[in-house]
C-alpha cells in the first residue's frame, strides 16, 4: 500500500537568458548566433522521511537532507580480492563482499556522486546565409549531472545472456586485482563455495565504479535552405519554390567514454537508454 505524500522541504533558484549576435552582415553574406543557457539549483533543508540504502543508490537517485533533489550515492568499492570477487567497504569501514543491506537505513558512508537532473542546459544556433543559401546549425549541451549505468553485472549467466564490452577487461588471473576493477565472471564452484556472492555483485551494480558523467554536447540538427531564382519560378508558374535538406540527432560531439555508446540524454529503466535515431529530411515549398 502507497501513500503519497509531502515530506520534505527544499530551496530552489536559477537563471537563465538567451542572447542574439549578428557578427557579419557583408553585401550577400550574414552570419548570426543564437546562445540559451539555463542554470538551476536545489537542495533539500527538511526532509521528514528516512531514506533506505536503495533509495539513494538507485538510477533515479533519491532525495537527502543537504543535498539536491534527485541526488545519487553510492556503496564505495574497495577493490577486487586476489579471486577477482567484488568487495566494498561498509559502515564500519570494513572491506565486505555481500553483506551490504540495501534495506538498511544507515547511509552517513555512503559516497556523493552528484545529482540526476542536470544543472547547465542551452544551445548554440548559428545561421549562414549567403545570396539564396541558408544554412542552419544547431548544437546542444548539458552539464553537471551524474548517472547510474545499466546494472549489467551478476554472479551467474548463461547462453542466452550477453554481456557488455567491459567484460574484456575483467579480473581473469591471480594478480589482475592491480590492473583492473572489473569482476570475474564466476565459475560454478566458486560461486558455490562463496556465501551470497550474488549480493557482492548486486552492490557492484551500485557501486563507485558504476557511475558516469551525464555532461554531453549534441549536434541537434543541420539544415541547408535554397530559395530558385523568381525568374525561374515565374516561368514555372510559382510565386516562391524553396529547397530544404535537413538533418536531426546526428551524433554527440562529446559525452562520458564509460557510457560506451549509451546516451546520456534519454534515460532508461535502470540505467541509459540507446542512442536516438538520426532522422533525415527533405522538403519543397511552393507558393502560387
Amino acid at each position: 500500500y502507497w501513500k503519497l505524500a509531502n515530506y520534505a522541504d527544499m530551496k530552489s533558484s536559477g537563471v537563465e537568458f538567451s542572447l542574439n549576435t549578428k557578427n557579419i552582415i557583408v553585401n550577400d553574406f550574414s552570419w548570426n548566433t543564437d546562445v540559451t543557457f539555463s542554470y538551476t539549483k536545489n537542495k533539500v533543508t527538511n526532509l521528514k522521511s528516512n531514506p533506505q540504502l536503495y533509495d539513494l543508490v538507485k538510477a533515479e537517485g533519491g532525495s537527502l537532507e543537504g543535498y539536491p533533489v534527485r541526488s545519487l550515492f553510492s556503496i564505495p568499492f574497495a577493490g577486487l580480492n586476489d579471486q577477482g570477487l567484488p568487495q566494498f567497504y561498509n559502515s564500519k569501514g570494513e572491506k565486505v563482499m555481500g553483506d551490504i543491506d540495501f534495506q538498511s537505513n544507515d547511509t552517513k558512508y555512503l559516497k556523493y556522486e552528484g545529482q540526476v537532473d542536470p544543472k547547465f542546459t542551452g544551445g548554440i544556433n548559428n545561421s549562414i546565409k549567403y545570396k539564396a543559401f541558408k544554412l542552419k546549425v544547431f548544437t546542444s549541451y548539458s552539464f553537471g549531472n551524474v548517472i547510474r549505468m545499466s546494472p549489467t553485472f551478476s554472479a551467474t549467466h548463461n547462453d542466452w545472456s550477453s554481456v557488455t564490452k567491459e567484460m574484456k577487461n575483467r579480473w581473469m588471473l591471480p594478480g589482475d586485482e592491480n590492473r583492473t576493477n572489473i569482476p570475474t565472471i564466476p565459475s560454478k564452484r566458486l560461486f558455490n563455495n562463496t556465501d551470497k556472492l550474488y549480493l557482492a555483485y548486486n552492490a557492484y551494480n551500485y557501486s563507485d565504479q558504476r557511475v558516469a558523467k551525464g555532461d554531453f554536447v549534441r549536434l541537434k540538427e543541420v539544415s541547408l535552405a535554397y530559395k530558385i531564382p523568381k525568374k525561374i519560378c515565374s516561368r514555372l508558374g510559382f510565386e516562391n519554390i524553396s529547397l530544404k535538406g535537413q538533418a536531426t540527432n546526428l551524433f554527440l560531439l562529446y559525452s562520458d567514454k564509460k557510457l560506451n555508446g549509451q546516451d546520456p540524454e534519454f534515460f532508461g529503466a535502470g540505467g541509459v537508454a540507446l542512442p536516438i535515431s538520426r532522422q533525415y529530411t527533405f522538403s519543397i515549398k511552393m507558393s502560387l
